[in-house]
């Protein structure tokens, strides 16, 4: 357990926290108006180990190899040249600070941290943090690396629980849910909709997909797994044989079968590694997803239960309703998945490039 304290004063900033893996969808801007939740669990920290932030380098302004040298290997529109290594938490986990007024940044509707830290140290007026709160957005507070400390405090340590824990008491994360949104004529209201934490998994893995395909056909599952990725990939690649076969593997499943060229697995929420088979012979490429996605995937929840046969009498009212559904297919989050794309050394390949280019000229928008 850590407590961070200013690095001016030493005042603590936050309450003790434990270290857990950042969020596939810590990134991700979601939507027009919409009101996301707090992105870290109470009680947690993630590092974030790229730049965040301003000040930014359009791509034409980098030297040669220096985006290489920093993991990205496909244009961007810009790179961060802000410091890496910033601590995220929650926004309630805070302590002892303030809000900076005058550094709002360009927000509508809450703190985007455009222009910078945007908290300061009460004690000595040190900026700290940025929170971000703004519609869109997952609610966080950024801890600044150059001007906080983490500090070990006593207490017992809190075990990282093994894959077969994770796979029996993991919690999953619902495919759907209602959204809610700014500035209806009656106030907040809502929409039912794709989770947002699914659409940026979708976005991650995809990417990871794309690259495990090599340029041929992929069969996934049919059900949730078929939603998710059927669509983009029977779009983004070429028809006909040979296939690639992708199936769900990991802690609590069957060992693969012999054909299976890809595997669908789960990210450890603690460490942030992936799942891989204890066979080291294995040879199948391993495509991560967040741990409460793949358990949707591969243990569903069912539908609730609707009469066999014969109908209900006519005075009675059904109790069962049927289950909520989004109105338009699976979209995955097009910046979380050029963001991953871009930083995977095969995204060179001819073919994958033009993926990239396709996406940034807009006639992919109907998948993202």
């Amino acid at each position: 357990m850590f407590v961070f304290v200013c690095g001016g004063c030493g005042a603590e900033l936050t309450v003790p926290l434990f270290q857990v893996a950042l969020p596939v969808h810590a990134r991700q801007q979601y939507g027009n108006g919409a009101q996301l939740p707090v992105l870290m669990r109470s009680g947690t920290f993630a590092v974030d180990p790229e730049p965040w932030g301003g000040p930014w380098r359009r791509w034409e302004q980098l030297g040669p190899g220096e985006a290489e040298a920093r993991g990205v290997y496909g244009p961007v529109y810009a790179l961060s040249d802000g410091t890496p290594g910033a601590s995220v938490v929650a926004p309630g986990d805070v302590r002892g600070t303030r809000l900076i007024p005058e550094k709002r940044g360009g927000a509508c509707c809450g703190l985007d941290g455009a222009d910078g830290p945007n908290m300061a140290c009460l004690a000595c007026d040190l900026p700290v943090a940025t929170r971000i709160d703004d519609c869109s957005l997952w609610q966080a507070v950024r801890l600044t690396p150059d001007s906080v400390r983490r500090v070990p405090v006593e207490g017992p340590p809190v075990p990282s629980p093994s894959w077969a824990e994770l796979a029996e008491t993991g919690e999953r994360t619902p495919p759907f849910e209602p959204i809610a949104t700014w500035g209806g004529r009656l106030g907040a209201s809502h929409y039912w909709s794709w989770s947002p934490r699914w659409e940026a998994a979708g976005g991650h893995a995809l990417a990871h997909l794309l690259v495990a395909s090599r340029g041929r056909p992929v069969t996934v599952p049919d059900g949730l797994t078929a939603d998710l990725f059927r669509r983009a990939l029977d779009a983004l690649l070429p028809v006909g044989t040979p296939e690639r076969h992708a199936v769900l593997a990991g802690p609590g499943r069957p060992a693969p079968e012999a054909g299976a060229d890809i595997l669908l697995v789960p990210i450890h929420p603690r460490t942030g590694q992936t799942w891989a088979p204890a066979d080291p012979t294995a040879s199948a490429c391993l495509v991560p997803l967040p741990l409460g996605v793949w358990l949707s995937l591969v243990s569903p929840r069912p539908h609730l239960p609707f009469p066999a046969s014969g109908r209900l009498p006519r005075d009675v009212l059904r109790d069962d309703p049927l289950p909520l559904l989004p109105n338009r297919p699976f979209r995955a989050d097009r910046e979380t998945f050029r963001h991953t794309l871009v930083r995977l050394p095969a995204v060179r390949r001819p073919w994958l490039g033009a993926i990239l280019d396709n996406l940034a000229r807009g006639p992919s928008a109907n998948l993202f």
